[in-house]
Parts: C-alpha cells; structure tokens; sequence
C-alpha cells in the first residue's frame, strides 16, 4: 500500500496521500493490535472440581484452538471480544462459553458425560466397530496435515530429573501417524547421568495406528484386518446421550496364544468411525543401549493419541496430542539398578491442509536429535513467554533447576541486562 502512493503519478499531492495513507495504516495497525485478547483459566470436573488435562478449547467455526496443559490450565488468543468458546473433553458434556471480558481468568466447570452400554449389541458389534475404523483409516490414509507440532521430553534417574528435550517441529501427519518433520526450534539440557535418552522422540515420529507398508496378512496391530484372530475386545460403553450415537469405549488385548504383549482402551465414533483417542501398553517393550554392559529390565512403554474433535461432521481428523511414558530398570553387572522413567508430549497446532513446501523427513532409528538441536540457532526470545511452551508447575521447576545449574550450556544465552540510570 504505501509503496503504490509513493508511484502516485501526481507529484503535488502524493505528500498528503502519504500522510493520510500513513495515518490510516497505523489507525489499522492499533486496532488490530487492540483486537488481539488473550484469554487464560482453567477446566476443571464439576463433582470432583479435579483439573481435566488435554480438554479441547476452541473458537467454533475456525481453525482457532488450544488444549490444556496437565493441570487443566489454557492460554487463547481470540481476535476481539465478545466471543464463544467451546470447550469439551472426551469423558465430559461439551459446554459453550460466552466470553465478554479477559480481565479475570475463567474457571471451566464440565458435567461427565453418560456412558451407556447398549443391551442390544452382540458381541461382534465391537470388532465391526474397529474393522471400519481401520478401513477408514485405510482409505484417508494419503489426506495430509501440514502445521506445527511442539515436544517435550523429562527423564528421570531415581526419580530426579537428569535431561530435558524441547522442540518445535514442522511437521506433516494423516489421520493415522506423523509421516514428517523439519526442525524449526530446539534445546536440550541434561547432567552427568549413566544414561541419556536424546533420541527418544524417534518412537513418537515413528509410532502409528496403521502403516500401508507392513504385510497385512501378518501384522499384529489393532487397525489391521487380523483384529479378531490377534485381539480380544471389550465393548465398555457408549458415551453420549443414548445408544444411538456418540463414541464407544473399547478395551483390548492381545490374544493369550499371540507372542506379541499389547492391551488398552480405544475410543471410535459409532457414526464416522473416527477414531477419537487411542492410549495402549506394551508390558515387554524391548530396548538396548549403546552400552553393551547396560540392559533394560522390566520395561514398559504407554502410548496415547488423541485427535481433533470433528463433532460428527468427518471421519477422519489430524493428530491434537501424542503421550509416551517409559518405566524400566537400568541394570549393570556390580551396581545397583537404576528406575529409568521417560515421558513426553508432543501437541499439534496451527494445522490445515494447505501444501507446505518443507524438507519433511520420516523418523530414523539413526537420527540424533541433539546433533539436528545443536545445528539451529538459539532464539531465547522464542522459549519466553510463549503460551504454546506454557509449563505445568511440575515442569517449570524441572526447567528452572536445569537453568540454575547451567545445564543448557552455550545453548542457552541469557537475555542481555539492561543499565538503570
């Protein structure tokens, strides 16, 4: 705009066409900026007033939203107010909020939902529920996401935080796993420990619900069509209003003949298919170290996925967040054992399927995520105050320890002083 009144063919009045575009850009400028509202509280049950982690917290009709951290706290920046916020959680009755005002926090207060258990469905009613599932899976498999995704990982020796992963991905995923990722921001910090696990991620960007390229007539994963020869399943309950709709609640296991160890809960929409959330447990995930007096014993991997809430409109949506927690024991010959624990979160933001032109790489087994940190510059800026890094307490403490003790290193560059007169 300004550059089209600096090419104004009249000479005489460009000066004054200048002034008042220039007037109108900043008159523009300020009222977006006052426009902008950041909204923050927390969402909670209404029996047991408990925080509700991961509940979903958007503006409906846009791509504008957030989840909450682990204590059921949210930040949201909205365009102006007023404005409806609708908040849901998958256990709970979704609620909508008229927001008139942010000078105080809101305090969220969400009904558990009515779990039904149909009388009339047979026994198979459950495998048909994850066989369509899985076929639904299978043809969205090439619809792509494209947005941002941001990690964190803490793990703990003995219960003492030893190391410490935070990164923003660009990120492409389906509605089945994350297919890629390009390192937009990252740092790492630990201390001297026997062991350090900076390549954990590695399992988030390679786990999915379905993979095109395994053998169908072997797999053993749950969305494959070997469903009822490899797992038992266990309809637990419909939540919703009545029988006729909402999202049913499925425990499984693998069959006591199969080798292979796995059991959880999924939730599928009885109308898509959609699979709505996905948590499971490998009671003997194998691992190894590069140190080969080092072994894992006991090992035990939880996995979840949640994905964006469609209410009823699609079947398939993009990833919202992934969880992995590993819990093992560290032994080596002439020392006592070690309790190893690994946890991570990565959610997903700012998606859509608009093409991105990135250098989206798959996960390898190779990959050294502190080498990729390394390589990027550090933005300090970038880790403050950000309302997508927000920490839980919890965190923040583990975060504020590693900083006393220096453990980022060069990494880290302290904001510079500034000079009081």
């Amino acid at each position: 705009m300004l550059f089209a009144l600096r090419s104004a063919p009249s000479f005489r009045k460009a000066p004054v066409f200048r002034f008042f575009g220039l007037l109108l850009i900043l008159f523009s400028l300020a009222h977006v900026a006052q426009a902008q509202v950041q909204l923050r509280g927390v969402v909670r049950d209404k029996d047991t007033k408990e925080a509700l982690p991961f509940a979903s917290v958007a503006v409906p009709g846009t791509t504008n939203g957030t989840t909450t951290n682990l204590e059921g706290e949210f930040t949201l920046v909205v365009k102006q107010l007023p404005t409806t916020l609708l908040f849901s959680e998958l256990n709970h009755v979704k609620d909508t909020l008229r927001i008139t005002s942010a000078a105080e926090p809101l305090n969220i207060l969400l009904a558990e939902a009515t779990v039904v258990l149909p009388e009339v469905k047979v026994a198979s009613f459950p495998f048909q529920l994850v066989d369509r599932a899985f076929r639904n899976l299978q043809r969205n498999y090439r619809r792509n996401y494209y947005g941002k995704a941001f990690y964190r990982q803490i793990t703990r020796i003995d219960n003492q935080p030893t190391e410490l992963q935070e990164v923003v991905w660009n990120v492409k995923s389906n509605p089945a796993r994350i297919v890629g990722t390009t390192l937009a921001q990252g740092r790492y910090a630990a201390v001297q420990a026997p062991i350090n696990l900076s390549n954990f991620s590695v399992y988030t960007r390679k786990f999915g619900l379905f993979d095109p390229s395994q053998d169908s007539t072997t797999s053993l994963a749950l969305m494959s069509p070997n469903v009822e020869k490899t797992y038992l399943l266990e309809l637990k309950g419909i939540v919703g209003e009545d029988s006729t709709g909402g999202v049913a609640e499925i425990n499984f296991e693998t069959r006591p003949e199969v080798k292979y160890r796995s059991q959880g809960t999924i939730w599928i929409d009885i109308e898509t298919y959609q699979v709505v959330r996905y948590r499971m447990t490998q009671p003997s995930f194998t691992g190894s170290t590069n140190n080969p007096r080092q072994k894992f014993e006991d090992a035990k991997l939880d996995i979840e996925m949640t994905f964006r809430s469609t209410n009823g409109k699609g079947e398939v949506a993009p990833l919202e967040l992934m969880k992995m927690n590993l819990n093992t024991n560290l032994t080596e010959p002439g020392k006592a054992p070690l309790a190893i624990n690994v946890s991570s979160f990565t959610y997903f933001f700012e998606q859509s399927s608009k093409v991105q032109s990135l250098p989206y790489a798959r996960a390898n087994l190779n990959d050294r995520d502190l080498d990729a940190i390394r390589a990027k510059p550090y933005d300090p800026e970038f880790w403050a105050d950000n309302p997508v890094v927000k920490r839980t307490p919890a965190e923040e403490e583990v975060v504020s320890a590693f900083e006393k003790k220096g453990a980022f290193g060069s990494m880290v560059k302290k904001a510079p002083t500034q000079n009081r007169r």
